[in-house]
């Protein structure tokens, strides 16, 4: 895989109310008890219109994508980011102590996103408002997996996405499977976690068994849709609800349109739409896999991920959000 710079600032979560409430800085607490940094971006003035929940690339903590949960709040909508088990302000102890931490890919599906979906839920349910799923790269690609997923009114992904590396171009397909199968295992026997600095410039540490699914994943025709261990939780044929999503022109390292392709096509029974994003048409000269969440060119680009999933939903099109300029 290509190495990407990119900002893994994160707000250190303090120990808060439990899952739902809306504090600026709060604990969601999964099933099996495994407490999570989470935080709700509220809108400063006006009535909570939407509720929605942003579900991060895989070690990336919350803190990334504190300016567009900033953006949707001033939309009219209560968004919740949270970290992952082990990630950001949810790791417990310094990187080192992640070589115990049995975390997987599976748990930060089942477990973290049913979490974040389960204060969502308390949150919009007492005044009935419609509730918005936004995934990046894994957050996007597991979704499916999370409990309640199939309530949500609209789903929007951008950069997410099959990871096999047979959906990935030439070269680029090569460097998936190396990456994969002999890169991420020999790091992973080195150092018994998978450090930030084998994955690029400023990335988080995953915990070893995070990093042993996500090559096991690599090697199944259908990735995680394909492991008989997920089959139980998996839920996108139950989703009817308009579901977009979206690749960037120039993240072919990460997630090329035929793998975002394979993933659309999990959600046979959904409203769904594939788009697709050049750099040039937001004024930017490259996007890559994390552009899309950055400041800049931030609302500009924002404006066109969301137009057309916000018409597309009859809940959200009627929540009386503040119209896009």
């Amino acid at each position: 895989m290509s190495t990407t710079t990119f900002d893994t600032s994160s707000v250190t979560a303090a120990a808060g109310s439990r899952s739902g409430s809306a504090g600026d800085r709060d604990v969601l607490v999964a099933d099996d008890g495994r407490h999570l940094a989470a935080t709700w971006a509220e809108p400063a003035a006006g009535a909570v219109r939407a509720v929605a929940v942003i579900s991060s690339a895989a070690g990336v903590p919350r803190g990334y994508y504190r300016a567009f949960a900033g953006w949707l709040a001033e939309r009219g909508y209560a968004t919740l980011t949270y970290d992952y088990r082990g990630i950001g302000g949810s790791r417990r102890g310094p990187p080192e102590a992640l070589r115990g931490d049995p975390a997987s890919m599976r748990d930060w599906a089942t477990l973290d996103m049913s979490a974040a979906l389960a204060a969502a839920e308390a949150r919009r349910s007492t005044q009935g408002l419609p509730l918005l799923l936004v995934g990046h790269s894994f957050g996007g690609n597991c979704i499916a997996f999370a409990r309640g997923v199939e309530r949500a009114d609209a789903l929007l992904t951008v950069g997410s996405q099959l990871g096999e590396p047979r959906l990935y171009p030439g070269i680029h397909g090569v460097v998936a499977k190396v990456f994969f199968r002999a890169w991420l295992p020999a790091v992973l026997n080195l150092a018994g976690h998978l450090p930030g600095w084998a994955l690029g410039p400023g990335a988080q540490p995953l915990p070893p068994a995070v990093a042993r699914q996500w090559a096991h994943w690599s090697r199944l025709r259908g990735w995680a849709y394909a492991d008989p261990h997920m089959q139980a939780h998996r839920a996108a044929s139950a989703v009817v609800a308009p579901v977009h999503l979206w690749d960037v022109a120039d993240d072919l390292w990460y997630a090329p349109a035929p793998a975002v392709n394979a993933l659309a096509a999990q959600f046979r029974n959904a409203a769904v739409r594939r788009h697709s994003l050049r750099p040039a048409e937001v004024g930017a000269k490259r996007l890559g896999h994390f552009g899309a969440f950055r400041r800049t060119p931030g609302p500009t680009l924002w404006r066109r991920l969301l137009a057309p999933i916000e018409a597309a939903s009859p809940a959200l099109r009627h929540a009386g959000l503040a119209p896009l300029g």
